[in-house]
């Protein structure tokens, strides 16, 4: 069931939205403001985005600016009432999927959310990604905290770099046993556990209380990306 996020500040607008979402069979979460948007999209992982433009304090465009910049893929389609070809091009230009001004009919709104999510492939590979305080590059397998190299094994950045590109999911240790060591003689779930901790020695400030690495009891382990 696909998670869309939608993003404005008038609440008649979200609670419609998220009403005949959820009657399509959406799930839906939301946010009132652009800070919000970017916390609640690296943090839930949604698979879409409605993103309003005209918004306090964080405008759409910054939104989409600010998400791109961190590597976050996800489909953005920009809402909003300035229908002027040049807001398009720089909605289109800042890395939005589409482009829809209001007011706009929910019919073809909808139809633009099923195709793009018919789109193929993946949605969330990314060059750089940061988090916190911590910036990875992945072209040169190099990580950084607060602007000083962290030295991570072959397979703590593989599977850094695996958490982050399904952040917001709960991925399982079978899960991440299968595409992250792969067929490796010897590796077990310890294995999953011990390196999960080399990881939040590295970039958690308080091991009790992770903020980025999160276990999901009974189940594995998720990235908030926050």
């Amino acid at each position: 069931m696909p998670r869309i996020l939608i993003v404005d500040d008038e609440p008649e607008i979200v609670r419609g939205l998220a009403d005949n979402l959820r009657f399509e069979g959406y799930q839906t979460t939301a946010a009132t403001n652009g800070e919000d948007a970017v916390a609640r999209a690296l943090s839930d992982g949604p698979d879409l985005i409605l993103l309003d433009v005209m918004m306090p304090v964080m405008s759409g465009w910054d939104v989409c600016r600010t998400l791109r910049a961190k590597g976050i893929d996800v489909p953005i389609v920009m809402l909003t009432a300035r229908g002027e070809e040049v807001d398009r091009v720089r909605g289109l230009e800042l890395g939005a999927d589409d482009y829809v001004t209001k007011p706009f009919s929910l019919r073809e709104l909808l139809a633009r959310v099923r195709a793009i999510l018919r789109r193929p492939g993946p949605r969330r590979k990314f060059e750089e990604f940061s988090f916190g305080d911590v910036r990875i590059r992945l072209r040169g397998r190099q990580v950084f905290k607060a602007g000083v190299e962290v030295r991570l094994t072959r397979k703590e950045f593989d599977l850094l770099v695996f958490l982050v590109e399904h952040r917001g999911e709960v991925i399982t240790r079978e899960r991440l046993l299968d595409e992250v060591w792969g067929f490796e003689r010897f590796p077990t779930t310890r294995t999953v556990d011990t390196h999960i901790l080399r990881l939040r020695h590295k970039f958690e400030a308080d091991l009790d209380h992770p903020v980025h690495i999160l276990t999901v009891h009974g189940q594995g382990y998720k990235f908030t990306g926050v």
